[in-house]
């Protein structure tokens, strides 16, 4: 008897994970070690790794793993997709991150040894990958989501590369080369792989209060650890003690914001679920290009209200406009929060940079790049009226390389998602647990707009 079109997908999942973590084993046995605590050195570095990286460190897994989790679970039937995907999305990214850059260390250093930094970085390239599967939430399958990370994660530690060390980007809480590559690759799959009509608007999409309710709690989870996320990789004592206070005051400016914002946009002055889940981290987003530079507490404090204005907005004009004019999808609504504050940082940056003084200019772009490298390196000592102008225009130019560079990437591994052996949920399946979960009541999971005829039809579709 032949098997069922739509359950070949689910047994290539196992296969794929299986072959992939098997692989990992092998390269691991033989490339990667911890490093020898031989020196004295070595120990303490490896002590001053656990004492000042490790706390911050764990605060990013708390964010990663619960607050976007849940963050994610506001589709009330895509629940247990939406935060297991997370997790999974999570481990794998690392560890395939942690590979690429394994094997580019080996090819130029020899062995490659081990550490909570470079566990770290690992961790930062799988961020971008659950930020961009939420424009494709819940209408992807599990096989389609696993094939992005695997092209993306090598896409980002490039764009990363070229923004940090060869343009000298200055950018500390990877506004540019997180969020805003992020966003626009994510964007670019999603253009690609529905890319024939404007999809409609699903019986299932719509959130419930309990859905809402759960990604709100997501949003606190990720809103406490945030500034852990921008801090982690500042350099010791003024600049990290900046950057937390920074990323504390724009996230309070912009959740205060948010619900004026939310409150004069709805009608009867309600307040909705989807822009505080949404506006009260656009703070934490703007800020992290200029958390660690020398400026005023009240530009912080505008950054955060500004972020939290264009977010709002655009959930409330601008998503619906893409929608209708471009058959745009963005499920989550990662532009909001992620696209449009995050230029709104950059081009603070910008202005920052530029109105900075000659003589505070060192002190005030002491910081160190996601990479772990200094970035101001090479343009240290040019920070005069020159040094300044030049070191902006390396701002700017970071911003196009990222939107850009992630755009036609992610169109690209939005065509390749298309193979029709990564089962591309037809539309009647989408935003369905019960098709990849063991749900206790079936009936009650599948629900009226799920019926045994409508399953029966997508099936019959996929031959």
């Amino acid at each position: 008897m032949a098997t069922p079109p739509f359950t070949r997908p689910r047994r290539l999942l196992p296969l794929f994970l299986g072959l992939f973590q098997g692989a990992l084993l092998l390269f691991f046995a033989f490339f990667i070690n911890y490093n020898e605590p031989s020196a004295q050195v070595e120990v303490a570095n490896s002590t001053s790794q656990v004492y000042s990286i490790f706390p911050f460190f764990q605060d990013i897994q708390v964010m990663l793993v619960v607050g976007l989790g849940l963050l994610l679970t506001f589709l009330p039937r895509y629940g247990f997709s939406a935060f297991t995907n997370n997790f999974l999305l999570l481990n794998f990214s690392m560890q395939w991150a942690l590979v690429l850059q394994s094997l580019l260390h080996h090819f130029l250093h020899g062995q490659v040894y081990l550490d909570l930094h470079k566990l770290l970085i690992s961790e930062f390239a799988a961020v971008t990958v659950l930020i961009s599967v939420g424009a494709i939430l819940g209408r992807t399958s599990p096989c389609q989501l696993l094939v992005m990370a695997t092209c993306e994660v090598p896409i980002y530690l490039a764009s990363e590369w070229i923004i940090i060390n060869c343009l000298g980007v200055l950018d500390v809480g990877g506004t540019i080369t997180i969020h805003i590559f992020s966003c626009y690759f994510g964007l670019g799959v999603s253009k690609a792989l529905f890319r024939a009509a404007r999809q409609p608007l699903h019986p299932k999409e719509t959130p419930t209060p309990r859905s809402d309710l759960m990604s709100l709690v997501g949003m606190l989870i990720l809103w406490v650890f945030w500034p852990s996320f921008v801090a982690v990789l500042c350099q010791p004592a003024d600049a990290q003690h900046r950057a937390i206070m920074n990323t504390l005051l724009a996230m309070s400016a912009s959740t205060v914001t948010t619900a004026v914002a939310s409150s004069l946009l709805e009608r009867h002055g309600k307040l909705s679920p989807g822009h505080l889940q949404n506006g009260s981290l656009a703070g934490g987003v703007a800020i992290g290009v200029v958390a660690d530079m020398a400026m005023p507490p009240v530009a912080a404090l505008a950054l955060g209200s500004l972020s939290a204005i264009v977010c709002v907005l655009g959930f409330r004009f601008l998503t619906p406009l893409l929608k209708r004019k471009f058959a745009l999808q963005d499920q989550g609504g990662i532009h909001n929060l992620h696209g449009l504050p995050g230029i709104l940082g950059a081009t603070a940056s910008i202005i920052v940079i530029l109105v900075a003084s000659k003589d505070t200019s060192r002190s005030q772009f002491s910081q160190l790049s996601p990479t772990g490298d200094n970035a101001s390196e090479g343009v240290e000592g040019q920070w005069g009226g020159h040094g300044v102008r030049r070191q902006a225009l390396f701002q700017a130019a970071g911003l196009a390389v990222a939107i850009i560079f992630s755009l036609l990437s992610g169109l690209f591994t939005g065509f390749v998602l298309q193979l029709p052996c990564l089962a591309q949920l037809p539309e009647q399946l989408c935003f369905e647990d019960s098709l990849y979960f063991k749900i206790q009541d079936e009936t009650e999971s599948l629900g009226p707009s799920s019926s045994a005829e409508e399953v029966a039809l997508a099936l019959k579709e996929q031959v």
